[in-house]
């Protein structure tokens, strides 16, 4: 490993129209989930100027069922309006009321259908067979101890920096604040720890008057604008880390008052490296959002973040990658690897072991996942937006953020 290089990671906010694509598609999965544990959804969403377009496949016996409501094409009655003001209500809580994107006026479309009868025979249980893999692919989880929260600290100081910008937006106390933003941070390392912010990157979309340059520009106001982001960054970054030499960009376009899905269209899963390690670790390539944790993009891949979180919490490792990968239709997972990348208190094949040997797991099949950390919840609109980990585990939300294993780990290992 070097010992001395820069680094950056990008966040941007809620009102991302990335970000917006994947609540809504987060608010449908907790609203099936709630009316059914064992729903079946994977729900895309497209947004752009006064259009949100929602599709994909679900089951769902309360909400769609073919045989039984017939004269609805298959809906229960009022689940198609339940579903449109579950998705109105999701903009208008990230604040969208302009003119070229409002929750109350946007034209919607609904385009959710049933699930495959042929995925369906694959990943359901029956007879003798357990639960398969809702698809195949591979799944990273990773953890390092340069923040309290164990994530890569780029990523952790960008992501906090929106986050607060986004409840100061809120409160009325930054009222020049519009939904969309981006954040990214640069830091120096040496010897694997961070000393230095070399430079800030913020661009928040805001009210006239306030960009830098342009027909609405006025100095005063943007100067305004600049020293309440220089603010939240000196609350957010270590102190020892802002030095004379970090350079801010804050709004470097100059305005950026059109945005969100107006500015820009947006899709569902289209920030998986926000949403995770902000590269700081590998990515198999799945999103999250939309997604019931019978899909394993999502439940396997909170799986590998907790299990390296609990790695790193236990003192065994000072970085851990963990990936896991499955077969759609197949219960068992094909292969487990873990990588301490030379922090390791023990041997990576040690970890490995130690890991088959915690029966709460359930052999880290999509059951034993989804049973152990209790995913079959509607939890997941808020990780939809300032990522999926490093969050606080608070009642149902973030289960995969618990420190359950730390002392089962080292049992493992010493046994």
């Amino acid at each position: 490993m070097r010992s001395s290089y820069l680094f950056t990671s990008e966040s941007v906010s809620e009102g991302h129209p990335d970000k917006v694509a994947d609540q809504i598609s987060d608010a449908i999965v907790d609203l099936l989930l709630s009316k059914d544990p064992e729903a079946r959804i994977a729900c895309e969403t497209f947004v752009t100027t006064q259009k949100i377009v929602i599709g994909g496949e679900i089951r769902c016996k309360p909400v769609y069922d073919e045989e039984k409501f017939t004269d609805t094409h298959g809906w229960a009655p009022g689940a198609r309006d339940e579903i449109e003001q579950t998705v109105r209500e999701t903009v208008r809580r990230i604040g969208y009321e302009q003119d070229g994107f409002h929750w109350q006026t946007a034209d919607f479309e609904n385009h959710l259908h049933g699930q495959s009868a042929h995925i369906a025979q694959g990943v359901d249980a029956a007879g003798n067979k357990d639960e398969g893999a809702g698809d195949q692919g591979i799944m990273f989880g990773f953890a390092c101890d340069e923040t309290p929260d164990l994530m890569p600290a780029t990523l952790d100081y960008s992501h906090k920096i929106l986050s607060r910008m986004a409840a100061d937006r809120k409160s009325g106390k930054a009222p020049f604040l519009e939904p969309d933003a981006k954040s990214q941070v640069t830091l120096r390392f040496e010897n694997g720890i961070p000393v230095e912010a070399t430079a800030i990157v913020v661009s928040t979309q805001h009210k006239p008057g306030y960009a830098e340059k342009g027909e609405n520009a006025d100095p005063k106001l943007y100067g305004e604008l600049r020293d309440y982001v220089k603010g939240v960054v000196a609350d957010v970054l270590p102190a020892e880390l802002l030095t004379g030499n970090t350079v801010y960009h804050i709004n470097p376009t100059g305005a950026f008052e059109i945005g969100g899905p107006d500015g820009d269209a947006g899709l569902t899963g289209r920030k998986i490296i926000v949403d995770t390690y902000g590269g700081a670790a590998p990515h198999g390539g799945g999103a999250f959002s939309g997604k019931d944790p019978t899909k394993v993009d999502r439940s396997a891949a909170y799986a590998a973040r907790y299990l390296a979180k609990n790695v790193v919490a236990a003192g065994l490792a000072r970085r851990c990658t963990i990936q896991l990968a499955y077969a759609i239709g197949v219960s068992e997972p094909l292969s487990l690897y873990v990588d301490t990348h030379g922090s390791g208190a023990v041997g990576d094949d040690a970890l490995e072991v130690a890991i088959g040997r915690i029966e709460a797991l359930g052999g880290l099949t999509p059951r034993g996942i989804r049973t152990h950390l209790e995913l079959n919840k509607p939890i997941y609109q808020p990780t939809a937006a300032y990522g999926h980990f490093g969050r606080k585990a608070d009642g149902d939300l973030f289960p995969w953020e618990r420190l359950s294993l730390v002392e089962e780990l080292k049992s493992a290992v010493a046994g």
